[in-house]
C-alpha cells in the first residue's frame, strides 16, 4: 500500500514537472520571437530604406561612354549602394511585357528615356542627405532631372520610428508578463510540495539544506525549457526560409545566438529565482497554514 502510495505521488510530481517545463517552454518561445524581432528590428529598417529608389533621367543626347563614367561616379559615392542602368530599349522591353502588347509599334516610336534606378545606402535614406546628393549629381551634363517622392521617404522613417517604440513596448510589457506566468507556474509546482518542505525543516534540515534541490530542479527545468523553445524557433525560421526566401536578410548568425543565449539564461535565471521565493515562502509558514 505504501509502495502504490509512493508511486503514486512520484507521478504526480512528475506530472507537475513536465507541465511546468512545458509552460514555461511556451513562454520562453514568446520571449525569443520577440527577441528576434527586437534583434532583427535594424536590418529590417535598412532593408526598406534600400529598397528605396532614386530615378535619374539621363539626357537624350548624352554619349554612352558618358553615361558609363557618369555611373562610376555614382557607384563610388559614400551615398549609394548600388545602381542599375536602364537604356530606353530595355525600359521599353520591360513596359511592353507589363502591358502585354508592343506599344513601340502602335506609337511607331519609342517614348521612353533612359534612366538610372540608384538605391542608397540606409544611413542616408532620408530628404536631407538626398537633396544634398540631388543637387551634387544635378551639375552633372549627363543628368536631366532627378526624380524621388520625399513624401514617401518621409512617411517610412517616421513609421519606423513609430514602430520601433511600439515594439519596445510590447516587449517591456511582454517581459513583465512572461516573468509573472513563470513565477506563477513556479509557485504551483512548489505548493504540491510545501509539506515535504516542511517536513524537512520540522527533522532539523536546514533552509539552504532544503532550498538546494529545488534550485537545482528548477535550473534543469529552465534549461530544458529554454532549449524545448530554442528547437521551435529553430524549426520555425527553417519553415520560413522556404516560404519566404527574402527572410535571408534575417541571416545573422551571431543575433541569432544572443537571442538563443539570452533565452537560456532567462529561463534559469526566473526559475531560480522565482524557485527562491516560492520555497522561502513555506518554510516561514507556520505548519497550521499549510491547509489553508
Amino acid at each position: 500500500m505504501e509502495e502504490f502510495e509512493v508511486s503514486d505521488a512520484s507521478k504526480k510530481t512528475k506530472t507537475v514537472y513536465i507541465s511546468t517545463i512545458i509552460s514555461i517552454a511556451l513562454v520562453l518561445l514568446m520571449l525569443g520571437l520577440l527577441g528576434l524581432v527586437l534583434v532583427h528590428a535594424k536590418n529590417l529598417s535598412n532593408y526598406v530604406k534600400e529598397n528605396i529608389v532614386l530615378n535619374i533621367i539621363v539626357d537624350e543626347g548624352a554619349k554612352e561612354t558618358d553615361v558609363l563614367a557618369f555611373q562610376k561616379e555614382l557607384n563610388a559615392n559614400p551615398a549609394v549602394k548600388q545602381t542599375q542602368y536602364v537604356n530606353k530599349e530595355l525600359a521599353a522591353r520591360n513596359l511592353t511585357q507589363d502591358l502585354g502588347e508592343d506599344f513601340v509599334n502602335f506609337l511607331g516610336y519609342n517614348p521612353l528615356t533612359s534612366t538610372f534606378d540608384v538605391y542608397l545606402k540606409a544611413d542616408y535614406a532620408n530628404n536631407k542627405s538626398i537633396d544634398a546628393l540631388k543637387a551634387n549629381i544635378a551639375k552633372n551634363p549627363v543628368v536631366k532631372e532627378v526624380v524621388y517622392q520625399s513624401s514617401l521617404i518621409d512617411m517610412v522613417n517616421k513609421n519606423i520610428n513609430t514602430i520601433g517604440l511600439i515594439i519596445l513596448a510590447f516587449a517591456a510589457l511582454l517581459l513583465v508578463i512572461s516573468i509573472a506566468l513563470i513565477n506563477n507556474t513556479i509557485r504551483l509546482a512548489i505548493y504540491s510540495q510545501r509539506f515535504l518542505i516542511k517536513s524537512m525543516q520540522l527533522v532539523g534540515a536546514t533552509k539552504n539544506f532544503i532550498r538546494r534541490p529545488f534550485l537545482l530542479y528548477a535550473a534543469l527545468h529552465g534549461l530544458i525549457a529554454a532549449f524545448i523553445a530554442i528547437i521551435i524557433l529553430l524549426a520555425t525560421l527553417i519553415y520560413a526560409r522556404k516560404e519566404v526566401p527574402e527572410i535571408i536578410i534575417l541571416n545573422n548568425y551571431k543575433e541569432f545566438g544572443f537571442v538563443f543565449i539570452s533565452l537560456v539564461v532567462i529561463g534559469i535565471f526566473i526559475t531560480g529565482i522565482s524557485t527562491w521565493f516560492a520555497v522561502s515562502r513555506y518554510l516561514r509558514l507556520k505548519s497550521y497554514h499549510l491547509y489553508r
